[in-house]
This record gives C-alpha cells, structure tokens and sequence, in this order.
C-alpha cells in the first residue's frame, strides 16, 4: 500500500445535498466512475475512480445547514496529536477524531480564520491514488484574509514552512513540509463573492482548461473566474450545481 508522506494533501472529498446529481455532474467533466460504499451508515458515500484508482470522494453533508464544499484532507501519522495541536494554535476542533471503519482515522478542524479542513490517518485506505493528472487532484490552496496568522497556525500544526513570492499585485506563498512545497495560500481574488470567509481550495487537473471550464458550464455548473494563465499552467475557478467551489488546472 502506498501512503502519502504526513502533512501533504491526501485526499478530497465533496459533501453534497445532491449527491446523485455530482455523480452526474462531476463524471461526465472528469470521465470519472463512482464506487458506492457498501455499508448503509456511509450514506452512499461514493468513491470516484479515474481509470481503476481513486481520485476522489462524495457524500451527504454532515448536518442540514452545511453548505456544498470540496474538503482537503492532510496526511498525519496521528489525527488525536494533530486535534491536540489545532487546539494549542488557537484552531477548533470542528469533529474529534474518529475512525472510519477500517479504512483510517479522521478529524475536521477550523483554523483561525474559520477555514475547514481535515486530516487522515491512513489504515486500509493511504488516500488518492493518483495525482497530477487529467481527472485526479493537481493542488491545494488556502484562501485567507489573514496570511500572517495562517503561517503561525499550519506551521505549529503541521510544521509547514512558509515561502512567499510575488504573484501580479498580490503575494503567493508555498507551504514546504519536508524537501517539497505540498501546498499554497493567497488572500481571495477580487473575482470571487465578497462574502466567501476563508476556505481551503481544490485543484483538478484537466488537459485543457478551456475545454473543460465550458463544458462544467454545460452541465449545469458555473464559471467564476474564466479560465487564465500563471506560471504553474492554465486555470480557472468553477462552481457546481450545488454551489461548491473548485478549480482546474491544465498543468504546464
């Protein structure tokens, strides 16, 4: 079984009020199949393969009131040390750690400017199978109004080391862990609903962002910000059906 090195992305996962309509949606955007979760108290939890090897989740929302979202998931060596150490760096501890059948341990957090996300302690299940290809996650980026404080918070939990540079008029920063950037933050784009508080986005990669920016828009969803090129590849912001946020990316 392969795994993820603790403190790099492992895994995303969608909670959907419709999770039919994203097994539609998000499989005719990406060639995607669903695999559901045999157990009944997963809620149909379905598991997306991109050509054999997972890629992906989706499920029900956690409770009536929470909105359509694309969770990153950080791999750890222990998700209670982890909820100990959200706690010490002024974070919330939004579900303890459980576990999830056998497949591994999991936690969700909020950090101080309210941005979710979780962590994965890998039993039978190490996570995505694959990245950094068409169909499979390419990056994770937090969007924040409050950078300085992020970069005390991640690195007292994860120990992920801060590297900024310039990016136009606004500063973009690497989060290392180890001898790899794993992930990034900037502040919100001016493109974006003012109102969003801080989240932590997913990237997907595609073969070609034009392409596929119009046919999410085919299928129902909508193009925040049209698609447009950085140094790392060509990119464009997207919002489903149900109004969960996410990316592509044509990797260059």
């Amino acid at each position: 079984m392969s795994t993820v090195e603790p403190g790099t992305p492992c895994w995303t996962d969608l909670a959907t009020p419709d999770l039919e309509d994203a097994k539609r949606f998000y499989p005719q955007l990406f060639g995607w199949t669903g695999r559901v979760s045999p157990q009944p108290e997963a809620g149909g939890y379905t598991v997306f393969l991109k050509d054999g090897r997972s890629v992906a989740g989706a499920g029900p929302p956690a409770s009536p009131d929470q909105v359509p979202i694309w969770s990153t998931y950080v791999s750890t060596d222990d998700a209670d040390l982890a909820a100990t150490r959200v706690e010490e760096a002024g974070g919330q501890v939004v579900v303890s750690p459980f576990n999830v059948f056998d497949q591994g341990r999991m936690a969700v957090f909020a950090d101080p400017a309210g941005a979710v996300f979780s962590v994965w302690q890998p039993m039978a299940m190490p996570g995505a199978e694959l990245f950094n290809v068409p169909g499979a996650m390419s990056w994770n980026e937090l969007v924040t109004p409050d950078p300085d404080r992020a970069k005390e918070f991640y690195g007292l939990v994860f120990g992920w080391q801060p590297e900024d540079q310039p990016m136009g008029p606004v500063t973009y920063t690497g989060w290392r862990c180890g001898a790899r950037i794993v992930a990034g933050m900037m502040p919100p784009l001016e493109e974006l609903p003012a109102n969003l508080p801080a989240y932590w986005s997913v990237y997907f990669a595609v073969a070609d962002a034009d392409t596929a920016a119009a046919r999410a828009a085919e299928l129902g969803g909508t193009i925040l910000v049209p698609p447009r090129d950085i140094p790392a590849g060509r990119i464009a912001a997207l919002r489903d059906p149900q109004g969960a946020l996410f990316n592509i990316t044509a990797l260059s």
